[in-house]
């Protein structure tokens, strides 16, 4: 295949922050695209074949622009911009980090990451109810705390509620010490942790006590009307049916809805279907209820945990396969049994 070239110009002063501490970007990329970065008098020359040296100018081109905005690089950040060019899809994480929902206690700007959080994002800003389902590291919980914190704010919504199943990961705690809300801390844990890192200790306590953000069980959610409230309900895998029902028809005037989930992470008992599983069959229909499906291509933790996350996807993927190809071939034999068995009680008739 006959070589191909394709140039850019980076500025000297953001150059190091463009390659990586000791290249480590850039070396990344040349080894992704299957080019060579060659630069000569501050211009840099990519060498390469088929469409690995205009991929490799667009990533470097996308890193720039988020540098010279006066943004950090990251590691994420290149492997997103990576995986947009193999795939030969156009823009990147500039494009898509512009979009700035608020600002953390200590200046960082919160903002999706991906074209999935994006379209996430933009869904709960159109929708009365938005679905957020995915695995792990992907945004879902944090995303629709800014969201929430940002409309609280701007006055959009008087108040905020936050709620998730108390249910145990796989492990019975037994009785907790403590009075109530001792009790339902523990589970109710990433919600406050979330909402200490946007809005600050001290605001979020002072809106605690007035009863502005509320943080409950979804147990108590029955029998209220939840009116001018942005309200999130978080780990809705681990709902029953009936909670999913019962947490939807709370929705009063007024107010907006992100329920997030990762079906893949289930604490119900093993006979027992999710509500949010049910409810994906059942309202995919309704306008104004979005359904935003995440995957391991969105996962904005470490790098590590999307390789955790895309390992077993594969391996549950091969398991059901032959789980499937299984009961097929029991079914299969179980008919076949009976119609012998039947032939036979025939021909002794």
């Amino acid at each position: 295949m006959a070589l191909a070239e394709s140039r850019i110009d980076i500025p000297q002063n953001l150059q190091s922050q463009v390659f990586g501490q000791f290249d480590n970007y850039l070396k990344k990329i040349e080894r992704t695209l299957n080019v060579t970065v060659i630069s000569r008098d501050g211009k840099l020359k990519i060498v390469g074949s088929g469409s690995g040296p205009e991929g490799a100018r667009k990533v470097l081109s996308d890193l720039t622009r988020i540098a010279s905005g006066g943004g950090q690089i990251t590691q994420q950040n290149v492997d997103y911009d990576l995986s947009l060019a193999l795939e030969h899809m156009d823009g990147g994480v500039s494009e898509i980090s512009s979009d700035v929902i608020c600002h953390t206690v200590s200046g960082r700007p919160v903002c999706p990451k991906t074209y999935g959080q994006k379209e996430y994002v933009d869904s709960i800003r159109s929708h009365m109810i938005t679905f957020g389902i995915g695995p792990a590291g992907t945004g879902k919980t944090y995303l629709a705390m800014a969201m929430a914190i940002t409309a609280f704010k701007n006055e959009d919504v008087s108040r905020i509620i936050m709620t998730r199943p108390a249910i145990e990961a796989g492990e019975k705690l037994g009785f907790l010490p403590g009075d109530l809300q001792s009790k339902v801390d523990p589970y109710l844990r990433p919600l406050y942790d979330a909402l200490y890192q946007i809005m600050g200790p001290e605001s979020c306590a002072k809106n605690l006590e007035k009863g502005l953000i509320e943080v409950a069980p979804l147990a108590y959610m029955r029998g209220r009307t939840l009116d001018n409230a942005f309200i999130i309900l978080d780990e809705a895998q681990n709902t029953t049916p009936a909670q999913m029902k019962m947490f939807l028809t709370r929705i009063g005037f007024g107010s907006r809805a992100i329920i997030t989930g990762d079906l893949t992470q289930k604490d119900l008992p093993f006979e027992s279907r999710s509500g949010l599983e049910v409810s994906v069959e059942v309202l995919k229909k309704i306008d104004d209820i979005a359904f935003c499906h995440l995957s391991s291509k969105d996962v904005v933790r470490h790098p590590l945990v999307q390789k955790i996350v895309q390992a077993y996807e594969a391996y549950e993927k091969k398991h059901d396969t032959e789980y499937r190809k299984r009961d097929r071939y029991r079914s299969g034999s179980g008919r076949d049994t009976r119609s012998s068995g039947r032939e036979s009680r025939q021909g002794r008739t």
